[in-house]
């Protein structure tokens, strides 16, 4: 396995209390996989991928939980050197990881001569190569990053991850600011590299389209916790926890006559708060008085996991999830 977290635990220490940003997730990157993150804002897609990088921010800790590469456990020191040789991390704005006062090309020289000990000539041929690799012209590395369009920053951002070659691709939702056009040439040009390269990838998103579109595997994470992970075609074909047959349901699907998206109405809970049972069972139309209280336990069926109290009866709640109905009802529930 190239990655395992396990119950991890981030908290972040704030004036009005502590911030459990995730709350015991639990997930795995198989080598050569691409993992996709998924769920709404605020859920702990980042904070999970910057505590498996080790550069959380300054009130967050890692409260409990054990992150596992290439099955050997690492802490923020330990991660530390693998950044760029084994990790590498490509952010959602290129512009504003991207030095404006420094070429491109320099920027990513001073990756190898820094991290890679390259000499001069050795970095400038890398970096050519680099450029070649993600569809840029070697000329554009005497840019600068203002001269780039939003998707050739994006480019010139995963090449620079990729510097070092790394085994382990963190992506922090690396499309969310392009356009759909561009979005779909980043995307194909990923899984191009995946293959090439061998690599294995954590994709964090909120477009549960992106996932279906590149991913091999999906995690999807509501209010700090995992609620559903598998392989991609069983978890988004047949979902078996509400929070994934809503987000399914606000997908819009050409194929479909249906041309009405359903949302999920209300919010997710305040992580500040002592929660017990289901964090969903507010928002959620199927919920049951027993799903309020108490823990709850995964329910593994064909490496589909879900926590949910009727995860049992999935077909049939799958059903009644795709009538927009069951969620207006939940609306007026709720009010």
């Amino acid at each position: 396995m190239m990655l395992s977290v396990e119950d991890l635990q981030i908290h972040y220490a704030t004036r009005d209390g502590t911030v459990r940003a995730v709350d015991g997730a639990t997930f795995a990157v198989p080598e050569g996989r691409i993992v996709g993150l998924v769920g709404e804002s605020g859920c702990g897609k980042t904070t999970a991928v910057r505590a498996i990088m080790g550069v959380l921010a300054e009130n967050g800790r890692r409260a409990g939980g054990q992150v596992r590469f290439k099955d050997q456990p690492i802490d923020a020191k330990a991660t530390r050197p693998l950044l760029w040789r084994e990790i590498a991390y490509v952010p959602q704005s290129a512009m504003s990881s991207l030095d404006p006062v420094y070429t491109v090309g320099a920027q990513i020289e001073e990756v190898l001569l820094k991290r890679g000990g390259a000499s001069r000539a050795e970095a400038k041929a890398r970096a050519a190569e680099l450029f070649e690799l993600v569809g840029l012209s070697d000329r554009r590395l005497r840019d600068y990053p203002h001269q780039f369009s939003g998707g050739m920053r994006q480019r010139a951002a995963i090449a620079m991850a990729l510097a070092l070659e790394p085994s382990l691709l963190l992506a922090d939702e690396p499309v969310t600011a392009l356009d759909v056009i561009v979005q779909r040439q980043i995307l194909d040009m990923l899984r191009s590299l995946q293959q090439r390269l061998k690599l294995s990838m954590v994709m964090v998103t909120h477009d549960i389209s992106v996932v279906a579109y590149l991913c091999d595997e999906v995690v999807v994470m509501y209010a700090g916790q995992v609620v559903e992970s598998g392989p991609v075609r069983e978890v988004l074909g047949r979902p078996r926890h509400p929070y994934t047959m809503g987000l399914r349901n606000a997908f819009p699907d050409l194929l479909s006559d249906a041309m009405e998206l359903v949302p999920i109405h209300g919010s997710p809970p305040d992580l500040r708060q002592t929660l017990t049972g289901c964090r969903f069972a507010p928002r959620c139309p199927f919920v049951q008085p027993a799903c309020t209280a108490g823990t709850l336990d995964a329910d593994v069926a064909n490496d589909h996991l879900t926590v949910c109290r009727r995860s049992a009866q999935a077909d049939g709640l799958r059903t009644a999830a795709l009538d927009p109905n069951t969620w207006l009802s939940s609306q007026s529930a709720m009010s």
